[in-house]
């Protein structure tokens, strides 16, 4: 069970990377409302994906 828990929030950081990222490059899904929440989004979605594939390695 745990390592299905690493696999969907490396799944979940992928998702927000590129809703976010879309939004800070082209104002898809948001039309660009604030920069800021779309950088700051950015990075903790990094963030979670380097903590999910650090835990998932860790339990192989």
């Amino acid at each position: 069970m745990p390592k299905a828990l690493c696999i969907i929030g490396a799944v979940i950081a992928v998702l927000l990377l590129l809703v976010y990222g879309l939004d800070l490059a082209m104002g898809f899904p948001f039309n660009g409302a604030n920069a800021t929440m779309d950088i700051g989004m950015v990075v903790c979605s990094a963030i979670l994906g380097y903590l999910s594939w650090a835990t998932y390695r860790e339990q192989a």
